[in-house]
């Protein structure tokens, strides 16, 4: 089991309230990283808000909230089962025009 927290530093922020671009986004992670979507919510905050999203997988989940005021995109991704390496840092410069990618990961179990 693997656990990813990405943290993604400045972001373009009205690529981060735009609900659509994050939809992208996170179907481009469930179909590259061959993920099962069961159900999703999101939520769009009133301007200058952000968009939180949650996609509820077959394998755990994969979350987000941003931050469009300090250009901040935070992400979670829990897989119950090994997943290849993912270029996070490049990923979220081409959606977002991320100039800084954290990412941990964490074996659970």
């Amino acid at each position: 089991m693997i656990e990813y927290v990405v943290d993604a530093h400045g972001c373009d922020s009205h690529k981060l309230r735009d609900a659509e671009t994050l939809r992208q986004l996170a179907d481009r992670i469930v179909r590259e990283l061959d993920l099962r979507v069961v159900g999703e919510s999101w939520h769009q905050f009133p301007e200058p808000g952000g968009v939180t999203f949650l996609y509820l997988l077959r394998e755990s989940h994969l979350a987000a909230h941003t931050y469009p005021e300090t250009g901040l995109l935070t992400l979670n991704l829990f897989c119950c089962r090994p997943r290849p390496a993912w270029p996070w840092a490049e990923r979220l410069r081409e959606a977002l025009g991320a100039r800084e990618v954290k990412v941990r990961e964490v074996t659970r179990g």
